[in-house]
């Protein structure tokens, strides 16, 4: 459902998460496709594979998130680098390896720094944290010379369609679960909604009444007192007891301090000594 005001962006934000929920079943399709494949027919594979992850980016890109720069030179960096590997004319495996290698260790570097950055707003940052080091580790072991045979491509080629399923599924339900929320409602926490409340409560009575003396609005109750309340309460008690005890240096207390002529003398002083002498 569409809210009245949408902009195409927000319409493309919020119908994220399809994408990316086909894209893990596509990525899960690869996946198994991928290791049900002949060695001879990797090379062929490969571009194709390296040419959808290149597709992702570009259509996250679109999307407008933050990191839409981000996801587009990764996108164009992916689709040359398919190129390379659809270009590439050597019997061995050695550069689809190298350039499956290059892949993984890209977009999980990308996902260790993404998953680090979301770490106060995203609650599953420690599972792509996780996806993105299995990612590099595993890119870098496609680009070492332990991966120059069939079976190796094979294994890395499909380890990386299942690890990019996980992550865009993981993605896509965190999308639709946020996606559920109204953009257009601000979501506070209990204590800031109670201040937001009391504090355009009292708004709207200096703009209605502003010569009228301020008293406290019904709306804010007493147990769920603001901060600047409690202290504005603390100093008025603490001014009323000072003036009471005739500490004469603040300025509330000065009008409650008796005439000169009534305050007693400092104790302990020769005045003191024979003024109390003189009234025995």
């Amino acid at each position: 459902m569409l809210w009245s005001g949408s902009s195409p962006l927000t319409v493309m934000r919020n119908s994220m998460w399809g994408f990316l929920l086909f894209a893990g079943v596509a990525w899960l399709a690869i996946g198994w496709s991928v290791m049900r494949l002949e060695p001879a027919d990797i090379v062929g594979v490969a571009a194709p594979v390296i040419f959808f992850g290149a597709l992702c980016e570009a259509v996250r890109a679109l999307a407008g998130t933050r990191t839409w720069w981000l996801n587009a030179a990764m996108a164009a960096l992916f689709a040359a680098t398919g190129v390379i590997v659809l270009l590439d004319r050597d019997s061995t495996y050695t550069t689809p390896a190298s350039l499956i290698g290059w892949f993984l260790m890209v977009r999980g570097a990308v996902d260790v720094a993404v998953a680090t950055m979301n770490r106060g707003t995203d609650r599953t940052w420690g599972l792509m944290l996780s996806l993105g080091v299995v990612q590099t580790g595993l890119g870098f072991y496609a680009s070492s010379p332990l991966s120059r045979a069939a079976d190796p491509v094979i294994v890395t080629l499909g380890g990386l369609a299942v690890l990019r399923a996980i992550a865009d599924l993981v993605t896509a339900l965190r999308l639709r679960e946020v996606s559920a929320v109204r953009p257009d409602v601000l979501q506070l926490t209990p204590e800031r909604a109670a201040g937001v409340a009391g504090y355009a409560a009292g708004l709207t009575d200096f703009e209605e009444a502003p010569d009228k003396p301020r008293a406290r609005h019904r709306a804010v109750d007493a147990d769920a007192r603001t901060f600047h309340e409690e202290v504005v309460n603390t100093t008025r008690d603490l001014d009323a007891k000072i003036a009471e005890a005739g500490v004469t240096g603040t300025a509330a207390a000065a009008h409650r301090l008796p005439p000169d002529e009534e305050i007693p003398p400092v104790p302990d002083t020769a005045e003191s000594m024979a003024e109390g002498e003189r009234r025995r």
